[in-house]
């Protein structure tokens, strides 16, 4: 197997971290960002219970027309407000908006926000607005980095259309409450009419197929879990299907593959193998696959894949890797299917724990980039997963922050994948424990099973689980560019360490270890500190071997 050079595999990693979501630490906010990152007047007094959303895009004029129903409760007295805040990029348009089924009613717009006027309404009333839209639709540059709807023709130049629209948002194709903080507690429907020449896919399961006997038929699916607005997406193409029961820890899971037709000889043997991989390791470290109820789908799409909830996105090439490529530079990365871990991966953080505000977005992409190495720590090893983890590492940049401002849809560094996952690896390394660790993670996807939450809910979880006070780590890796030191020497058979250019309180606690040598579990400070030596244990101190397990410097002062 020919290894990358460190020079390749760097720029390999940078790119990949650039193109994610690269975040100019001088971003200037505007008024559009906060009505669309914030919640205010206009969006907290209601709640949205459920999307029914129907669309038919045109793939000839690259336009849509559609409706969304959107069915939502009263949460708070809107002392008088009776305004709805809708979300809907331009340039599309809205046409009418309906009140319960009946009464049309107002409505303006400020650039991508439009404001509903409805009449009073009671506490905890339940309520809907159906919203008639048409237009126009941002197209997708270089999909899925970019954002929008994808027009484009398989390798037999035949139509196929989808969307990714994570950080840029579901409203840039339909109209709705654009703030992750809100999913529709009860599910949501996605009705598409398409030439009949095409086969349509949704989230979830399908309800019903409708040849409607003009040319076009109607595919409707439905998923009865919550879900992020950006993870509804169409799929319409010249699609096959085969499927199949997986026997996993909540019983029977319905496994359905959607590929192109000329795909379906590789796909039969290639996608199963790989997914029974990803759920057997996965559900083991994570508990049970958290949408049992919608099924479990991998799509083929245009695009290099994106975590749809229930129907995960697969445009990898039927390659190990990603794209082919290593991203550890250890050839482990080169035996297994990337895409395919990492975005279903995505289930359990960022779709079953999804976070309330998208600076916070380290929640699901730290923890998803760990599950690589969780994965291949499963399937191939302990010493696999660890030199993984260590591979990814050269991606990190230390450009800016992790977590960017709050309130104005800002997305921190693309550090969030690669810097999420060490500090990930270095919490379980310091804990020792990987029975403690995994009950941990487990215990995460059961606590806010379904929920949405904050960065301060998760890294309080930890240390409340784990025994320990972990917050200073947080910050040390979240909200700094630091890469901390810890500094050492050996003398007079004892070890003196301390942490330096870290944060005030830095105190992640160090498990040293090497195979027939006593472990030696020390908590450094930023003052000097000394422990006495037991027989061998001065090997401990090495510096490769540190920073292998840790991303930190280690740097012996004598």
């Amino acid at each position: 197997m020919r290894k990358l050079t460190l020079t390749t595999l760097t720029m390999i990693l940078v790119l990949f971290s650039t193109i994610l979501f690269a975040q100019s630490p001088k971003k200037v906010y505007t008024l559009a960002d906060t009505l669309r990152g914030s919640l205010n007047a206009e969006r907290t007094w209601w709640d949205v219970q459920r999307y029914e959303l129907s669309v038919k895009p045109d793939y000839n004029d690259k336009s849509i027309t559609g409706s969304n129903k959107i069915v939502y409760k009263v949460v708070q007295h809107n002392n008088g407000n009776t305004r709805m805040q809708i979300d809907l990029q331009e340039p599309l348009i809205i046409d009418s908006v309906l009140y319960n089924g009946s009464s049309k009613v107002e409505f303006e717009h400020v650039g991508s926000v439009w404001y509903v006027h409805v009449p009073a309404q009671k506490l905890s009333a339940l309520n809907n607005v159906h919203i008639f839209y048409h237009g126009k639709v941002h197209q997708a540059k270089r999909a899925p980095w970019d954002g929008g709807f994808i027009f484009t023709t398989d390798s037999l130049s035949r139509p196929w259309m989808t969307v990714a629209c994570q950080g840029l948002g579901a409203s840039v194709w339909y109209p709705n409450k654009d703030h992750q903080s809100d999913e529709p507690n009860l599910g949501a429907s996605l009705t598409m009419t398409v030439p009949d020449t095409l086969v349509a896919i949704g989230n979830g399961r399908l309800v019903f197929k409708k040849d409607n006997r003009d040319g076009t038929v109607t595919y409707q699916y439905n998923v009865k879990n919550p879900i992020s607005n950006y993870c509804i997406i169409p799929y319409i193409g010249k699609y096959v299907n085969f499927k199949e029961k997986y026997a996993g820890e909540k019983g029977a899971l319905d496994v359905n593959y959607w590929v192109l037709d000329y795909n379906y000889p590789k796909a039969k043997t290639y996608m199963p193998d790989q997914v029974h991989k990803m759920m057997k390791s996965l559900e083991h470290w994570f508990g049970p696959y958290p949408f049992y109820e919608d099924g479990y789908q991998l799509i083929d799409a245009s695009h290099t894949g994106m975590e749809h909830q229930s129907a995960v996105s697969y445009g990898n090439g039927y390659k190990f890797g990603y794209r082919g490529r290593d991203m550890s530079g250890d050839g482990w990365g080169l035996k297994w299917d990337f895409i395919i871990i990492h975005e279903s991966g995505h289930e359990w953080f960022g779709n079953n724990i999804t976070t309330n505000d998208l600076a916070d977005m380290w929640v699901h992409e730290g923890f998803t980039n760990y599950s690589e190495t969780l994965f291949v720590d499963y399937i191939f090893g302990n010493k696999a997963g660890n030199e993984y983890n260590f591979g990814i590492r050269k991606g990190i940049r230390n450009d800016s922050p992790i977590i960017p401002p709050y309130g104005v849809n800002a997305q921190g560094s693309g550090d969030m994948y690669p810097k999420g996952g060490n500090m990930l690896h270095a919490i379980r390394h310091s804990l020792n424990n990987d029975e403690l660790f995994r009950s941990i993670l487990r215990g995460l996807n059961q606590t806010f099973y379904h929920k949405t939450v904050t960065t301060a809910q998760i890294e309080n979880y930890i240390s409340k689980r784990a025994g320990y006070d972990f917050s200073k780590v947080f910050d040390q890796y979240l909200r700094t560019v630091q890469v901390p030191a810890f500094e050492y020497y050996l003398e007079g058979g004892k070890a003196f360490y301390r942490y330096s250019n870290c944060v005030k309180g830095f105190n992640l606690p160090l498990s040293l270890k090497k195979e027939g040598i006593k472990t030696l579990k020390i908590i450094p400070s930023q003052n000097w500190q000394q422990v006495t030596l037991a027989k061998g244990q001065d090997a401990l101190f090495a510096k490769s071997a540190i920073e292998f397990m840790y991303y930190l410097q280690a740097k012996n002062t004598k």
